[in-house]
């Protein structure tokens, strides 16, 4: 079943994003809390029988300068043993439904790595266009 992560889902989502992020610094009882309290995140899970395979998040964001809120696909995630069962499609199906219910938003963005070929092929496959942008990061200290 795919639906939206609940704080009490924070201790099964604390070991998939330490598998995915590696140590985060966060904790369960901070996961928690911002499953209860970040109206501005969506976080959707595959939850199959009680055990959560995967997640992904949402952020939502807001400006002026537009009329509408924008919303970006920040973390996709589907456990080892439940991948090619199309759990990743599922989610992000279910993820772009409620962006577009909840928050108006008309479209989706997602980076991914260059090489990530599995993650592209997945967003390829649920519909998403690849824009020619380039990323610019800074660490600040």
């Amino acid at each position: 079943m795919i639906r939206l992560a609940a704080p009490e889902d924070a201790g099964q989502l604390f070991g998939l994003n330490e598998r995915f992020n590696g140590p985060s610094g966060t904790t369960v009882e901070d996961m928690a809390r911002s499953l209860g309290d970040n109206p501005r995140e969506l976080v959707i899970v595959a939850d199959c029988e009680g055990t959560l395979a995967g997640f992904v998040c949402v952020q939502v964001k807001y400006s002026f300068c537009y009329e509408r809120p924008s919303a970006e696909i920040t973390e996709v995630f589907v456990d080892e043993g439940y991948r090619r069962a199309g759990l990743g499609r599922k989610l992000l199906e279910f993820a772009e439904r409620m962006a577009a219910e909840r928050f108006g938003v008309s479209e989706l963005t997602v980076l991914t790595g260059g090489d990530n070929f599995p993650a592209q092929g997945l967003y390829e496959g649920a519909g998403f266009e690849r824009e020619d942008e380039a990323v610019f990061m800074k660490e600040l200290p």
